[in-house]
């Protein structure tokens, strides 16, 4: 038999060459996937026997489970008010820090980004210590203006707000880095322009920032989805881990908590990986409408 070389060979050696790639992707991207959908048919736990459930799993999330619309409501109040608002703060932050006027931009650019950066376990320690009930500084500063104690942990509403608090801090900051690269892509010959013409600020960052900064808003905006959709350190650090199951109501529980939870502490794996698909579908769905809503505001703008 005549030996084959497969590097020598002109119409192998492509092939040959990407093929790690490919391999990667099928043993650790799309092997996972389709196993994921396939456990998710299944009653799957570490305790009892294997028991195929159909869209069993499905039906009983979307119809029967409390827990589950608990979390999904608690993480679309954060993707709300702790994902969404990062935007109406990053976007005039940016337009701040792409002043020419502004001095010492690079400390700015510094400070606003070391919170994405800094661990979400040390950082979300910290934030507990800041709310602490009895001893945190929040507390300390309340009862500086004459108010009571609020309880951060052991309320509904205020552990949403320190929760919220924490993940506009610690995501405002790339937000602001991203619409700064988007705005230093726009042509200072635009703006010039338009103040000739005798428009005010307002006026050119209304015509002209916003509009051409849709394609990134749209970036940012999804990206912001995804993550919110996702969220769990802050929430399962903040509120005591699998024990506490999202604190007083529960609280933090969010769909990614509940995910875990239902997976890894409770080994209902079937029913975990049914969570994870339902919740790609609620993302699916929403980017499309983020899409859509940035779509029909461009063509407005123009």
């Amino acid at each position: 038999m005549t030996k084959i070389n497969l590097l020598s060979d002109k119409r192998l050696a492509p092939y040959v060459f990407i093929s790690p790639f490919f391999i990667l992707f099928l043993v650790f991207g799309l092997y996972p996937i389709g196993f994921s959908i396939y456990l998710s048919l299944w009653r799957w736990t570490m305790r009892g026997p294997v028991e195929f459930m159909g869209i069993s799993n499905y039906v009983n999330l979307l119809t029967s489970d409390p827990f589950f619309w608990r979390a999904i409501t608690n993480t679309l109040w954060l993707l709300v008010f702790g994902s969404f608002t990062q935007h109406f703060v990053a976007i005039p932050l940016a337009i701040g820090l792409n002043d020419k006027v502004l001095k010492g931009k690079e400390f700015f650019k510094t400070a606003f980004f070391v919170p994405y950066i800094t661990s979400t376990v040390s950082a979300t320690l910290i934030f507990s210590q800041l709310f602490d009930n009895n001893f945190g500084w929040i507390n300390y500063l309340v009862n500086f203006f004459g108010g009571e104690n609020i309880s951060w942990f052991t309320a509904e509403w205020p552990a949403k707000v320190m929760i919220a608090t924490l993940i506009n801090w610690r995501f405002i900051g790339w937000n602001t880095i991203i619409y700064l690269a988007g705005l230093q892509s726009i042509p200072d010959t635009l703006y010039e322009a338009a103040y000739i013409d005798g428009a005010t600020k307002w006026q050119t960052h209304t015509r002209i920032t916003v509009p051409l900064l849709m394609p990134i808003i749209f970036f940012g905006v999804t990206m912001s989805i995804i993550g919110g959709m996702q969220l769990f350190d802050e929430p399962y650090v903040l509120m005591g881990g699998y024990q506490t199951m999202g604190g007083i109501a529960n609280t933090g529980l969010t769909s990614a908590y509940y995910l875990m939870f239902t997976g890894w502490s409770a080994t209902r794996f079937g029913k975990a990986s049914a969570i994870a698909w339902i919740l790609f579908f609620f993302i699916l769905l929403m980017t499309m409408v983020n899409r859509k809503i940035t779509k029909s505001l461009d063509k407005r703008s123009l």
